[in-house]
């Protein structure tokens, strides 16, 4: 179940896949299944947080263009109207998004700062669907605001589907974190984590 969750992200688009990370994905999902199946897993706890309308709120916007017409659509706004919208023709620039624009604390920001007082910052993470580019702006951001995890610890997917955010939650626990916290604003996100973490024998709160 767990690879058939993964396989709808080797979709279309620009978010298909190439053969070598298709490759590299069964590689993850056989070595979690592997650690899936241990009994004596030593505990591993780490925090995964969203960045829009999570731990930030920031005034950034997707642009759409179709046919003339360009529309400016917010980071919250997004998850309700974006897949419909691309359905229906319209091209993307999520650009704006390697910036924050006057940057201010989502609702999960306090609840960053406590998982980092009891896990440590290295098992902290930020993890968006903006692109990679937007690592450096969202770290600066963060430490702004008290808060400093590692920039390596800030993973721009540049890919806003449910199943990409899935993969990457496999993938650190095949690197052995399974007591995971994971939260987005996103129930499609929150949906596909949820479908893959169910699977595995591992400790996960996902919100």
């Amino acid at each position: 179940k767990v690879a058939n969750i993964i396989g709808k992200n080797y979709s279309k688009g620009k978010n298909k896949k190439t053969p070598q990370e298709v490759l590299k994905d069964i590689k993850i999902i056989d070595k979690a299944i592997e650690l899936g199946r241990k009994r004596d897993k030593k505990k591993r706890g780490g925090s995964f947080f969203d960045f829009d309308e999570t731990v930030g709120i920031s005034d950034n916007y997707v642009i759409a263009t179709k046919g003339g017409k360009t529309k400016r659509i917010p980071s919250d706004k997004w998850p309700v109207v974006g897949e419909k919208m691309v359905k229906e023709g319209w091209k993307m620039d999520f650009s704006d998004f390697n910036k924050v624009t006057k940057g201010r604390p989502g609702p999960l920001m306090q609840k960053m700062k406590n998982q980092i007082e009891k896990f440590g910052p290295d098992n902290v993470f930020i993890l968006t669907a903006r692109a990679p580019e937007s690592q450096s702006a969202i770290h600066e951001y963060l430490k702004s605001e008290g808060i400093n995890i590692p920039k390596e610890n800030i993973t721009g997917l540049g890919n806003s589907t449910g199943e990409a955010k899935a993969m990457w939650m496999l993938e650190k626990f095949s690197e052995g974190y399974n007591d995971m916290y994971f939260v987005d604003d996103a129930i499609s996100n929150v949906k596909a984590v949820k479908d893959v973490l169910s699977q595995l024998d591992i400790k996960s709160n996902v919100q």
